[in-house]
């Protein structure tokens, strides 16, 4: 099994920043696992924000790209999602995944981190 927990949402202004973080253990998680963010807003469906290949490759949904940079550490096992030039519509709960990166699906999630920004 692997645990994830994020922290690091909170409420800020837009053209503000956060930072949040995710904390990967379990004796089954290794550097070589894909990880990313997704984001669910009040009433709409869960997207990909970034993600991160074991080689540190990275992809961003267009609506962040030039905003939010995905990051990892693999010596502390954490993943990171710096985030700029909030908007109001980057609004929803944040949620750090993993999967072995031969695998299709993200089959690790954490709980979640609410990030919201206000106009």
């Amino acid at each position: 099994q692997v645990q994830l927990v994020e922290s690091g949402g909170g409420s800020v202004q837009a053209g503000g920043s956060l930072r949040l973080s995710c904390a990967a253990s379990g004796y089954t998680y290794n550097r070589y696992y894909c990880m990313a963010w997704f984001r669910q807003a009040a009433g709409k469906e869960r997207e990909g924000v970034a993600f991160i290949d074991s080689v540190g490759s990275t992809r961003y949904a267009d609506s962040v790209k030039g905003r939010f940079t995905i990051s990892k550490d693999n010596a502390k096992a954490n993943l990171y999602l710096q985030m700029n030039s909030l908007e109001p519509e980057d609004t929803a709960m944040y949620y750090c995944a993993a999967k072995p990166c031969l695998r299709s699906d993200y089959n690790y999630w954490g709980q979640g981190t609410q990030v919201t920004v206000s106009s």
